[in-house]
């Protein structure tokens, strides 16, 4: 009895990752070409601007680690820290208000991110630091009636809160974008699941979506928060003594802008290649699981492949 010849499996894109002897072979040669060509390039302007007198690299040098500029450092560090934090805090109510099936609650939650992302921040900061044009009093009050308790606008609004309001009230309507993202990546079957077993929808959403939707979540916060960090800078336009104004307070003595700005600009490099290098671990943390996914169904494929050959 003659047996059926066995399939030819045709290999998957997974397979070419996988090929180790394939990783090992040399370049071709126009890539060997292409790397000495951007090799020479990148050189060349590193040399350029190593040497060029103009950068003031012993200025840059002098005042690296300047008490100045780092009490600057200081101040746009926990200022980052500060507004994100309550921005993911107050994100996480406005991304649940949007997936409400309660038109107040979703609409109120869209004019949110409707004016919070539609508006330039550094906009946002001048109005909340100039509030007290607008309004000299804030009141809390019964509407249309007395006021209950009442702040003078100057002395409650000051760069440090405004810093603090204008960042966080902007970064919670981006922050509610990527927590909606996440809560709309986990299947609809985990909420009716859980839904089955007498879950309470905010139980559910506690126990059994935000855990799920987490490895969506985490790594946009991540490029969220770099971005807050370089965003801190805008605070220098309301006298908001951070890593920028500092730097502008020594050049506006010195003359020396060039060499200033790039002691800000190594500054800003160093802290975001630090929190790059962390958001790339806590990626991989998180892709993980899908990484062992994968290769559980290639492997169970393979197995489905050679009992159908048999």
């Amino acid at each position: 009895m003659k047996t059926a010849p066995l399939p030819e499996l045709q290999d998957s894109p997974e397979d070419s990752l996988r090929d180790v002897a394939g990783a090992h072979l040399p370049l071709p040669k126009s890539k060997i070409i292409l790397w000495v060509i951007v090799l020479l390039f990148g050189s060349d302007f590193a040399l350029t601007v190593a040497t060029n007198k103009n950068f003031g690299w012993p200025t840059v040098g002098q005042y690296f680690f300047n008490e100045t500029v780092l009490q600057g450092l200081w101040v746009t560090l926990w200022l980052a820290v500060v507004s994100m934090l309550i921005g993911v805090v107050l994100g996480l109510p406005i991304a649940i208000g949007r997936m409400s099936k309660d038109p107040l609650a979703r609409g109120l939650s869209n004019a949110y991110v409707w004016i919070f992302r539609g508006t330039p921040l550094l906009v946002q900061l001048i109005i909340w630091y100039n509030l007290s044009f607008l309004f000299p009093k804030i009141a809390l009050k019964i509407p249309f009636g007395p006021s209950l308790v009442q702040w003078d606008a100057n002395a409650l609004i000051t760069p440090i809160t405004a810093a603090i309001i204008g960042l966080a009230l902007n970064e919670a309507a981006y922050m509610a974008e990527i927590i909606r993202g996440g809560l709309l990546s986990v299947p609809r079957g985990q909420r009716e699941t859980a839904e089955a077993f007498g879950m309470k929808p905010m139980r559910a959403l506690w126990r059994i979506i935000i855990p799920q939707a987490m490895k969506t979540i985490v790594p946009p916060t991540g490029n969220q928060f770099i971005n807050m960090i370089k965003a801190t800078s805008l605070v220098s336009v309301i006298a908001m003594a951070d890593l920028l104004y500092s730097v502008q307070s020594i050049y506006n003595r010195t003359f020396e802008v060039i060499p200033l700005l790039m002691v800000a600009v190594l500054w800003y490099l160093l802290i975001t290649s630090i929190l790059s290098y962390a958001q790339s671990h806590i990626e991989r943390y998180y892709s993980r699981g899908d990484s062992m996914h994968a290769a559980r169904s290639t492997s169970d494929d393979a197995k489905t492949t050679e009992e159908d050959a048999k």
